[in-house]
């Protein structure tokens, strides 16, 4: 149960329920029975590819994990496509320019109700330079990779699977699949 006290349709106070016909408990108004359904954030980024084997990678200026490197990612806006928001961060964290490919790979992270959805991206030049959210980017190859400093196992999960496709001649264009696992 997160902090939600009030009902954002009529301001009485809500209740912590399962509402008739459900099977999961919702904060439920008390007064409107409005339900207010929680539901994970998504997460869109992308792995910018330069001469098909190097990797742009942004080191992060903010937390969680200030100092490590990630790809080019954030939480999507109300209001804009998978795709949009994708661009829209890799511009944030990286002011790279980027043509998107196929759906790359998806990662769920259940305990915290967020799915990262990753992008192929064709780099479309070299003028790309650090946004607010980044000290540092960088393109790498595979074994340039910090992978002791990646900031994330979403990340890490995009990384191999790429680096994976390339070592066996591309992939059939079906996402890989996976999610973090708490205790592993």
């Amino acid at each position: 149960m997160d902090g939600m006290k009030f009902c954002n349709q009529c301001g009485s106070q809500l209740e912590w329920r399962i509402p008739e016909g459900d099977n999961a408990h919702r904060h439920v108004c008390g007064e409107c029975q409005h339900i207010h359904y929680l539901n994970p954030k998504v997460i869109v980024g992308c792995l910018p590819i330069w001469e098909g084997h190097k990797v742009l990678l942004c080191k992060r200026a903010i937390e969680p994990r200030y100092g490590a490197w990630t790809v080019p990612g954030g939480f999507m806006e109300n209001g804009e496509t998978v795709e949009q928001g994708t661009i829209r961060e890799t511009v944030e964290e990286a002011n790279a320019t980027v043509e998107l490919g196929g759906l790359h790979s998806v990662y769920s992270v259940p305990h915290i109700g967020q799915v990262f959805l990753f992008f192929l991206a064709e780099l479309k030049n070299l003028d790309f330079y650090p946004g607010v959210e980044s000290l540092e980017v960088r393109l790498f190859t595979e074994d340039e990779i910090p992978w002791e400093e990646v900031a994330f196992n979403s990340t890490r999960f995009a990384l191999e699977r790429f680096f994976g496709d390339l070592k066996n001649g591309g992939t059939d264009g079906t996402p890989h699949m996976g999610q973090f696992v708490r205790g592993l």
